[in-house]
């Protein structure tokens, strides 16, 4: 796994246990590096998204919801909420990962997070999403 993938995989782990179990972020990453070390800095990469996207969340799942209509937030399974998150993050907050790097990645990360299925899921909803960009982006800065 390249390194950038390892990082955003950390911070999956990271948000998926924040979302379902609603631990503590700054315990849970502690933990995680403990488990799976990473360079400073790759960890402080991992550390601005989960620390980027948890402040969001809810503008991150509106904007999904949004531009992604026929599937209910609800019925998105969490690790495929999360990879969401983490993508559109990126490319509408974080702005320093391509959108076609941002896609790619998590499309890789839903491969190996996901059901069989999710891989194709998320580049299409994360298409739909980078179709939209200029709005998710304004809309993104006012929050």
């Amino acid at each position: 796994m390249k390194s950038r993938t390892r990082a955003r995989s950390i911070a999956l782990q990271v948000l998926y246990e924040v979302d379902i179990a609603n631990h503590h972020p700054a315990d849970v990453f502690k933990i995680r590096l403990e488990e799976s070390p990473l360079s400073d800095d790759l960890a402080e990469f991992t550390r601005k998204i989960i620390f980027g996207v948890l402040p969001l969340t809810s503008n991150l799942d509106l904007l999904i919801s949004k531009y992604a209509p026929e599937w209910p937030l609800d019925q998105i399974a969490a690790i495929d909420r999360n990879i969401l998150r983490i993508a559109l993050w990126e490319f509408g907050v974080f702005r320093e990962t391509p959108i076609k790097v941002a896609i790619n990645e998590a499309v890789e990360l839903a491969k190996l997070y996901g059901s069989d299925s999710a891989p194709r899921f998320v580049n299409g909803v994360l298409g739909s999403l980078a179709e939209h960009l200029h709005d998710i982006q304004q809309s993104l800065q006012k929050a």
